[in-house]
């Protein structure tokens, strides 16, 4: 099952090219980046963890993308993603996320559902990857 979460989900996977286009489009329109993983991709899991600091200052596509090299590398098995702010409105706001690593078997999701009073039906997303700890999710040994 393949985790569809962010702008262009629904794409097969970018190329570094493609990455670095994104990461220009952005910079492009003032948005500072930031690059972020996770082993739970729940979709109500925002909070990813991030990789350093948002690189505010950075105004190159390649120092973004370095980053998110590094990132691939310390984190091979988890979900990697690049978020775009624009504080344009006078707060932070995402304009643009997108993934940029998945690891290489995404176990999926179950919906659950719950029958309640008066008819009334419940829905509970379960992620089969929580079936492990934290940190040994996706990892393929």
């Amino acid at each position: 099952m393949r985790i569809t979460q962010g702008t262009f989900s629904y794409l097969p996977d970018f190329t570094d090219e493609e990455i670095t286009a994104q990461i220009n489009y952005a910079l492009e329109n003032d948005w500072p980046l930031s690059v972020e993983f996770t082993d739970d991709p729940h979709p109500r899991n925002v909070y990813w963890e991030m990789w350093g600091l948002p690189m505010f200052d950075l105004k190159d596509a390649a120092g973004v993308l370095l980053e998110v090299n590094a990132c691939r590398s310390a984190y091979p098995d988890a979900y990697v993603r690049i978020t775009a702010y624009d504080a344009s409105l006078g707060r932070q706001t995402t304009a643009l996320s997108f993934i940029v690593q998945r690891p290489a078997e995404e176990p999926g999701f179950r919906l659950d559902r719950a029958e309640g009073s008066d008819r009334r039906i419940g829905y509970t997303t379960f992620s089969y990857a929580t079936r492990q700890p934290q940190g040994k999710r996706y990892n393929s040994a």
